[in-house]
């Protein structure tokens, strides 16, 4: 097994309705590339997972806890383990970065999709 591959080349896991993401796994954490479609709600939910991220495109109205922000490319987060959060994207819909510790084992269970270019920024 190669420590090399290609975001094309990744299959494309269905996270919730409008949710993509393409996982780099490691023993200890996961790293997402996750496209949201436009005007996509992910519902509010909570891990054991911490999870850390960043916006390369689109905008996002994100709630962490008590707390909601309007987020634009650059934007970024940070969210302990066990609390509740939700997300809701704007027109153009979002691509972000994030890496969750320990790793998304959850997420081995998930539907792939068909693997397809990535919506990266230009």
């Amino acid at each position: 097994m190669s420590a090399f591959d290609d975001l094309a080349a990744l299959a494309p896991l269905r996270v919730w309705n409008g949710v993509t993401a393409r996982v780099v796994e490691s023993g200890r954490v996961t790293l997402a590339l996750i496209e949201l479609e436009a005007n996509c709600v992910v519902p509010e939910h909570r891990h054991e997972n911490e999870q850390v991220g960043v916006l390369l495109s689109g905008s996002l109205t994100f709630r962490i806890g008590e707390e909601t922000r309007e987020l634009g490319p650059g934007g970024t987060w940070s969210i302990p383990a066990n609390v509740p959060h939700d997300v809701a994207t704007g027109p153009d819909g979002a691509v972000v970065a994030e890496v969750f510790a320990p790793a998304r084992a959850d997420w081995n269970a998930l539907e792939r999709v068909a693997p397809s270019p990535p919506r990266l920024p230009s």
